[in-house]
């Protein structure tokens, strides 16, 4: 079956035809076409051509429908005998993969209508660089803290992983320390530098991040980095570890620097609460919100941030509980390099790098921006 005429406008944005006219097509030559188109993300669907996410927005590649069988055929390419008896235990599978010619990915196999199916991430074939990604400098100084907890937050595809590998990458170039990743599963791959770096993957190198994290105080690291805080556990031996002079780094699915706080503190029994409060108060170093937005003139994205620095009036609004009052504290610090998201996207909005309906879309108070100029303070 071939592509629909509407759907053939678009593909012709995604890469060059593979696999049209009946001709069978290989996992290959998809995730080379990818590159080429510059996608972030592959999908392969059954009833539907292979599909890429280039600049945040999906489109399908210029090639027939998948059917059931050849969808559940190119999957199979991608993984080990052993993965797939995984996938097929549990009906879901998440691993790394390599490709020769093509890098490193993450491949993320579900079930779908009974069958088969699969997202593809690729990963970069070199890190950014912090000018490249859009990161404020107060990021690399947070790496260079010698303890404490930094957290990157963000919605799904907001390139938290991609920060958080820049991070590690300026830790290896910068620092002779060590550092213990563990990542489900790992995306980029780091060759020791000043640092020794030991990425430890999750189902493949250690079984949950509970356990993992439990063992990695024996392996003497400096720096302990966290692909995803997910639970209880993780949660608190995180911040046991940034206690006891370790710089952990972490990812976190929140959107905003106060709900980060509420996030980590909800976990926990009421009971607990308090003590949390004040070992976050403690601990905490900074905080990196991001959100990836469609650049007004469509060439690409771009990257707002906002920026928690802890200082003493942070520590003594987590400490008493008053999260909600973080805006404003960082409304009123923009000196330490603080910046709440509003302001992140009322600038980018004013310098028309996003549009008016991107900004205000995404903002958390809509209704304070101006158009045509920056927020009142």
């Amino acid at each position: 079956m071939r592509l629909s005429p509407a759907a053939a406008k678009f593909a012709v944005e995604a890469g060059p035809g593979i696999g049209e006219n009946g001709g069978s097509m290989s996992i290959d030559g998809i995730l080379q076409a990818a590159r080429k188109a510059g996608a972030s993300d592959v999908h392969v669907i059954a009833g539907l051509p292979p599909t890429f996410r280039v600049n945040g927005e999906i489109f399908p590649m210029k090639a027939d429908v998948l059917g059931e069988a050849e969808a559940e055929r190119l999957v199979r390419e991608l993984v080990t005998e052993r993965q797939w008896a995984e996938y097929e235990r549990d009906w879901e599978l998440c691993v790394s993969a390599t490709r020769e010619g093509i890098g490193r990915m993450r491949v993320s196999v579900y079930r779908h209508s009974g069958r088969a199916e699969a997202a593809i991430r690729l990963a970069h074939l070199e890190l950014p660089t912090a000018e490249q990604l859009g990161l404020p400098r107060v990021v690399d100084e947070m790496t260079r803290r010698a303890s404490g907890l930094v957290l990157i937050t963000g919605p799904t595809g907001a390139g938290k992983t991609t920060t958080l590998n820049y991070m590690v990458g300026l830790i290896n170039r910068e620092q002779r320390v060590k550092v213990v990743t563990i990542e489900d599963p790992v995306e980029y791959v780091h060759t020791a530098q000043k640092a020794v770096v030991v990425q430890q993957e999750v189902h493949t190198d250690v079984v949950s991040y509970p356990r993992a994290l439990r063992h990695v105080l024996r392996q003497d690291p400096n720096v302990i980095v966290i692909g995803e805080m997910r639970d209880l556990e993780t949660i608190e031996t995180a911040l046991q570890a940034a206690e006891t002079g370790h710089l952990v780094i972490a990812t976190l699915h929140t959107p905003w620097a106060d709900h980060t706080i509420e996030r980590v503190v909800s976990v926990f029994p009421a009971e607990r609460q308090n003590l949390i409060l004040a070992q976050l108060a403690g601990s905490l170093q900074g905080i990196v919100g991001q959100l990836l937005l469609p650049r007004a003139d469509r060439k690409g994205r771009v990257l707002a941030t906002e920026i928690l620095v802890t200082n003493n009036a942070v520590r003594n609004v987590i400490r008493e509980g008053n999260a909600h009052m973080l805006p404003s504290v960082m409304q009123t610090s923009a000196r330490e390099g603080m910046k709440p998201m509003d302001s992140s996207l009322q600038d980018l909005y004013a310098r028309g790098v996003i549009t008016w309906d991107v900004a205000t879309s995404h903002a958390r108070n809509p209704g304070a921006f101006k158009k045509g100029g920056k927020q009142d303070a």
